[in-house]
């Protein structure tokens, strides 16, 4: 295997769109707290430090489903010999090294976030993925608190918690279908994830009712006067596409879950838009 290889099974590893992505989220929990402009080191260490947690958190999930990716997802970097297991490994701790250097620059309940979200993304593989919606709701959680660690950074995490909250339900959704897509390979492992315990068809209701809360509770900072009408125009498109996502989750969970994702991005837009035009 020559280096070059290596490098991009490296970064393969981190997922990089995923890790930037969280990155941008974050970035956006500070703008909705209006606190970019005062704060740039703070804001540039919170999302520096949310891409490398995500992408250790990512490598080190990796290093432990290397067995059940051999049968889901054969060409991730670990079965494909791109990367070894030990590789892997020591890459994610040099990455969790990065972030927590990262949030030392950070307020003390930014810092606090930053170490309860590194716990959870070790623990994540090695103790609630098996469980049946432990795993769904751990991820569900970073998924929002990226949101709360953005506004944290500037001094104001509770500008994030409404928009974390959504993002956490929806990310929910997005968890539980994913399980649908992959529960051939996680039965061969003796996983035991909520499709499999009990039913596909329940796990999607589920996962729809939670995602049908989620677009309910969207108009609140219209209704509360924290944000205006251009707000709730964007929010509203962005509703649809997830309550569509929802529905196509029931036939073709693979798309589901791409368009889902597109929906989530968008309910951020909105929020960023609520801010521009307070």
């Amino acid at each position: 295997m020559s280096g070059s290889s290596r490098v991009r099974g490296l970064v393969e590893l981190t997922r990089p769109v995923n890790a930037v992505a969280a990155g941008v989220l974050t970035f956006i929990g500070a703008f909705v707290a209006g606190g970019v402009a005062g704060s740039l080191v703070r804001v540039g260490a919170a999302v520096a430090a949310t891409v490398l947690a995500v992408g250790a958190g990512n490598a080190i999930n990796d290093y432990f489903d290397r067995e059940i990716d051999r049968i889901n997802k054969p060409g991730r970097p670990i079965p494909s010999g791109a990367v070894s297991p030990r590789g892997a490994l020591a890459f994610s701790v040099v990455l969790f090294v990065g972030a927590v250097v990262c949030a030392l620059f950070l307020p003390v309940f930014a810092i606090a976030l930053a170490a309860v979200n590194l716990v959870a993304l070790v623990a994540y593989t090695e103790y609630f993925k098996g469980l049946p919606g432990a795993g769904n709701a751990v991820v569900s959680y970073l998924g929002g608190s990226t949101f709360v660690f953005g506004a944290a950074a500037v001094g104001d995490p509770m500008a994030g918690v409404v928009l974390g909250v959504l993002a956490a339900l929806s990310t929910f959704t997005r968890e539980v279908i994913k399980d649908v897509e992959d529960v051939e390979g996680d039965r061969e492992e003796g996983l035991n994830t909520l499709p499999i315990a009990v039913g596909e068809r329940a796990s999607l209701w589920l996962a729809a009712v939670l995602l049908v809360v989620a677009v309910a509770a969207s108009p609140l900072p219209y209704v509360w006067g924290t944000f205006g009408a251009p707000y709730l125009a964007v929010v509203a498109l962005a509703d649809l596409v997830m309550a569509f996502a929802a529905y196509r989750g029931f036939s073709d969970p693979a798309a589901s879950q791409s368009v889902l994702k597109y929906g989530m991005f968008l309910a951020a837009a909105a929020f960023v838009v609520g801010r521009l035009t307070v």
